[in-house]
């Protein structure tokens, strides 16, 4: 029975600790995001308002363009694959070209994975674009990718 109790606290001791290594709080690195005929690329951060509950921003720069975009996202972690999430949300997005604005609204879906043991998280999110101004054009096939560092 001692055996027995003692194999239940271990191996509960042990999955709590790997599945808070591969947990953060937040990250801040390179952000893409692939949108229309545009390639941004700039800063990208997520913070960890809650275990689920996400904020993601991003300013990106490409020739004669820029983009600054804010998700909110709620991530759910897949059941037996540690640090791999799927997440899905909604935010705007403004694109900055040539005098020329375009304000969008972005849902998205994607995966985030955080390397066990190294501070290092990659995602990656479908991102259309629905125009709400006059300028620009709905936009189904863009994407999002950042490789960023990970902190608690």
């Amino acid at each position: 029975m001692k055996k027995l109790l003692f194999t239940l606290l271990l191996t509960s001791s042990l999955s709590t600790l790997t599945q808070a290594q591969t947990n953060y709080d937040g990250a801040l690195g390179l952000g893409i995001d692939l949108l229309g005929d545009f390639t941004f690329v700039g800063a990208g951060g997520k913070y960890f308002f809650s275990e689920k509950h996400v904020g993601q921003a991003h300013l990106g720069f490409e020739q004669n363009a820029t983009i600054i975009t804010a998700l909110y996202s709620f991530h759910k972690q897949f059941v037996g694959a540690r640090g791999l999430r799927w997440y899905t949300g909604i935010g705007p997005s403004i694109v900055f070209l040539d005098g020329d604005n375009s304000f969008s609204l972005r849902p998205h879906a994607g995966l985030d994975f955080k390397f066990d043991g190294v501070p290092i998280v990659l995602n990656f999110d479908w991102r259309p674009a629905v125009i709400l101004s006059n300028s620009g054009d709905n936009e189904i096939g863009s994407f999002g990718f950042g490789i960023m560092f990970a902190f608690h």
